[in-house]
């Protein structure tokens, strides 16, 4: 009978009362029911067959994600041996303490899952937490006590990993801007302040990668998992090689003056590596679309994360194919050479020095003029002012008018859905 967990709608207990079940106590029960409150009493309760039995009784009032209470968990543990210690004929002619210290030595379950009778502190969870908490297997809101773990493990849902998350989320999200944008205009961290600033976000995803070997989890069974080496298994086992692949210092190789051309390319392309990580940040974002103005946000965010990506690739494309290989000269309806005329940067042959093209439009209008087209093409709007003009950039167009579709087309049922 230790560790009973009802569920009531309305129901106070009246089938369970008996002639000696004290009336005072009845009406705190009724009255913390009609309140919607958390309490525990000690109560008398009767059995089917009508014997008496003493319960530690908790109420805890479980609420919706509108905050109002559906039901009501309560608990019941039993306290009899605490109460009247049993008589049998080996214990006749002990004292009461005889016989109690003998009932609680010899039903060890009962001492083991009987809690300390002090009233439990029930802390609701405000709303702003909820909004902020970053993962969605959190504990259930009626939840009295947080876990026991060792002490050098972190619970998945406490301030600390709730506000690491935000800062591992607004990294995540900087390094699926700036990546795409470095591999594919080909810029080399010379800048001191953007390489320190990189250097910090790779030491903090290296300090994320520790601190996810310290982390509770939430089993298959809804269980907080919080052994240790359950813990590393686990992590081993889903996201650490990912993350140790997108904490590689490719920056600072990258910025060597000495390093060559080709390896230089090599690991501004492993740095794509990093945006697998918004696999984990779309998992944590899953419970944000039952709020409405959350998944407008959202949208955005992700509709504008697309734009610069096909917006990069749309850039890389036309730096590929601008110049023509066989003959060594600029193709001259490449929307980068009209955008070149029209800036008033044109292309030109280095003959005496390098023997390459150079000049040509500065890497800020080409990625504005690359969004632009992007954007434009996106929203199915297409100005045509900018337009393709090879295979491969015609190619390109049609699948990102096809993006561009199924974005309308989402856009549109979540607003139906909202």
């Amino acid at each position: 009978m230790c560790g009973i967990h009802l569920f009531f709608v309305s129901s106070l207990l009246s089938f369970m009362y008996g002639e000696l079940t004290d009336r005072k106590t009845i009406d705190n029960v009724r009255q913390t029911f009609d309140s919607y409150e958390s309490d525990c009493f000690e109560i008398l309760l009767y059995r089917k067959n009508r014997s008496p039995v003493w319960f530690y009784m908790q109420v805890a009032p479980i609420r919706n994600e509108n905050d109002k209470v559906v039901l009501f968990l309560c608990t019941f543990k039993d306290i009899t041996l605490f109460k009247q210690p049993i008589d049998d004929e080996t214990t006749k002619g002990w004292t009461k303490f005889a016989r109690l210290t003998r009932a609680l030595t010899t039903n060890r379950t009962s001492l083991q899952t009987l809690a300390p009778l002090a009233k439990p502190e029930c802390h609701k969870q405000s709303r702003l937490a909820e909004v902020l908490q970053l993962n969605s297997d959190i504990l259930p809101t009626y939840k009295q006590e947080a876990p026991k773990t060792p002490p050098h493990i972190i619970l998945h849902y406490c301030t600390f990993k709730t506000t690491w998350d935000w800062v591992i989320l607004i990294l995540t999200f900087y390094t699926a801007i700036m990546v795409p944008y470095n591999v594919s205009f080909k810029t080399k961290q010379n800048n001191l302040v953007w390489l320190v600033l990189d250097s910090v976000v790779d030491v903090i995803f290296l300090v994320d990668i520790v601190l996810n070997f310290h982390t509770t989890f939430v089993g298959p069974g809804g269980e907080v998992i919080s052994d240790p080496k359950l813990i590393r298994m686990n992590y081993l086992k889903t996201w650490f090689v990912i993350d140790l692949l997108s904490c590689l210092p490719y920056d600072i190789i990258n910025a060597f003056e000495n390093v060559d051309e080709g390896m230089s390319s090599l690991f501004s392309s492993l740095k794509v590596v990093r945006l697998l990580r918004l696999g984990r940040v779309a998992r944590k974002l899953d419970h944000y679309l039952e709020y409405g103005a959350a998944v407008l946000v959202l949208l955005v965010c992700v509709f504008g994360l697309v734009a610069h990506w096909l917006a990069c690739i749309w850039y890389s494309i036309g730096d590929y194919e601008v110049i023509d290989e066989a003959t060594n000269s600029i193709k001259s309806d490449s929307w980068l050479y009209q955008l070149a005329l029209s800036t008033g940067s044109p292309y030109r042959y280095n003959a005496s020095g390098t023997g390459r093209w150079e000049g040509g439009p500065g890497k800020d209008s080409l990625y504005i003029t690359s969004l632009y087209f992007t954007m434009t093409s996106l929203t199915t709007i297409g100005f045509g002012n900018i337009a393709p003009t090879t295979d491969g950039e015609k190619i390109f167009s049609v699948a990102m008018m096809m993006v561009g579709c199924e974005f309308n087309f989402q856009a549109q049922f979540l607003t139906l859905w909202q």
